[in-house]
């Protein structure tokens, strides 16, 4: 048994934290530890939470679980509705196991002005688990769009030089998309009298329509994934965010791009997902392609794992329209794959410039000599970011480059070549950082890994491993899910109404 508030407990509890917070001053450095545990004990609690969530979950159902429906805005016909399903309920799990860890990481990192930092990080947490949660159009809209609100502020007030530049670039760009939305969003309940997602899944609309709401609902989450050519405004947000911020970015919110593809995109309009497939196979392998060749001639190592999101988001993208089982699991994995790589890699980034205060690759070399556990950690998540077997990011584009194959042998080559550059930049990243004489003095003295950061990366370093050797809990706990949804693509029934 579970209580019938589970969900909302998770999704709320770091609000908690926020109001603990709020009453709290950070005058002093004791002061500032006090808050920085009281945020770090909100976020492990709803961790736990999550766990709890994911312990009573029944994989081998299809149907959403953990489900609570309250009425509110009566005059809308709009309810505050939550659940997860088998897709759902990974992100929550990734997004509440990421967060203490990204705040664990700004103990020494962020000096100034704790208690609002702590403040907004666990606003985002809130935000993020609540468009995960989401089962009412009204609601997603709302949480979707509030995590633009304090991640715009993580990365205006705490960021770099440019951080101004970057945050209003973040949030222009994802607004836009966003207004496309909520135009499309608000047609499906004047069409439907309904904002209850899976009552609007059980009209059929007519073709012209979901066309349409099909290019706004893209417009959106293309942005936010980002897609080639609307990504030009993640490599500044990275470059600029602080270092849990850059983690949260690329493990969460470009997630949340994926994960609405496959929430309201191919359940809600399979027709037009259908006709437009094409269209994304091609923007997919520009993307991997393009992204990659830029990642090669990158000297800011934060820019070179930005522009490899970008390609490793391609291929996700290319997997959810295959429209097939492998493909969509294998997006799925990767996501949650490259939550996890992409996490570790920007942390092991801030390692570094916490300690020189520099990310120019120029600037390093033998860096393994001072720091061997640090290179032992680091290659780790380099390998699972090129994809090598045995590591969480093979299982992901394996099966991805399956379901290619039986799309289009050559567009199946484009990924695999993405593949292969992917070896190039990384590994290149990697010799220029760790391997030959230690050319500069400062990095000679370079200190190893405290206690705080290996309580970071070890968590992640393991799962990267256990996933790469183990994929059946990610794999089974999605396959119901995934497995309905891609039989009724296939048959294009309309009856639509469970999804």
């Amino acid at each position: 048994m579970y209580a019938p508030s589970l969900l909302s407990i998770t999704i709320f509890l770091p609000l908690l934290g926020v109001f603990c917070i709020f009453w709290m001053n950070d005058k002093n450095e004791a002061a500032r530890n006090n808050v920085r545990a009281v945020a770090l004990l909100t976020s492990f609690a709803v961790f736990i939470m999550s766990c709890i969530g994911f312990a009573v979950f029944d994989p081998s159902q299809s149907e959403f679980q953990l489900e609570e429906s309250y009425q509110w805005l009566e005059g809308f016909n709009s309810t505050y509705h939550v659940g997860v399903d088998g897709i759902s309920i990974l992100f929550v799990l990734l997004t509440a196991f990421l967060t203490p860890l990204a705040i664990l990481s700004t103990w020494h990192s962020i000096q100034v002005r704790v208690k609002e930092y702590m403040i907004a990080f666990l606003a985002l947490e809130t935000t993020m688990l609540g468009a995960f949660c989401a089962l009412d159009f009204i609601l997603f809209y709302l949480f979707f769009e509030a995590v633009l609100i304090p991640m715009y502020l993580i990365i205006g007030i705490w960021g770099g030089e440019r951080r101004i530049y970057a945050s209003i670039k973040f949030f222009l760009y994802t607004l836009l998309g966003s207004v496309l939305m909520l135009v499309a969003i608000l047609t499906l309940y004047h069409y439907t009298g309904t904002s209850e997602i899976s009552m609007v899944a059980r009209h059929t609309l007519p073709f012209d329509l979901q066309k349409w709401l099909w290019l706004a609902f893209f417009a959106s989450f293309a942005v936010k994934i980002p897609m080639w050519p609307v990504h030009t405004w993640l490599p500044d947000a990275h470059v600029e965010a602080p270092t849990s911020g850059s983690v949260i970015l690329a493990a969460i919110l470009l997630k949340m791009g994926g994960y609405g593809f496959l929430r309201f995109s191919l359940p809600l309009f399979p027709e037009a997902s259908q006709f437009f497939a094409p269209l994304i196979f091609i923007l997919s392998m520009v993307a991997v392609v393009y992204a990659s060749l830029v990642a090669l001639v990158q000297k800011d190592m934060k820019k070179l794992i930005a522009y490899s999101s970008i390609a490793h988001m391609g291929f996700v993208t290319f997997g959810i329209f295959t429209f097939s089982t492998q493909g969509i699991q294998g997006a799925l994995f990767q996501m949650i794959s490259h939550g996890l790589v992409s996490g570790a890699l920007f942390l092991c980034v801030g390692v570094l410039y916490d300690r020189l205060h520099t990310r120019d690759i120029d600037q390093y070399g033998g860096v393994v000599h001072p720091m061997p556990h640090y290179a032992v950690l680091f290659m780790i998540f380099i390998l699972g970011a090129i994809g090598l077997p045995g590591t969480s990011g093979f299982v992901g584009e394996i099966l991805i480059l399956v379901a290619a194959f039986k799309v289009s042998g050559w567009m199946a080559c484009v990924l695999g070549l993405g593949v292969i550059l992917s070896a190039v930049y990384a590994l290149w990243l990697y010799g220029r950082i760790m391997f030959g004489k230690v050319g500069k003095p400062a990095v000679g003295k370079l200190q190893d890994l405290t206690i705080i950061e290996k309580l970071t990366l070890g968590p992640l370093a393991f799962l990267v491993l256990l996933f790469g050797i183990y994929p059946a809990p990610i794999l089974r706990t999605s396959e119901i899910t995934v497995e309905k949804w891609a039989g009724l693509l296939e048959t294009g029934e309309s009856n639509r109404g469970d999804l």
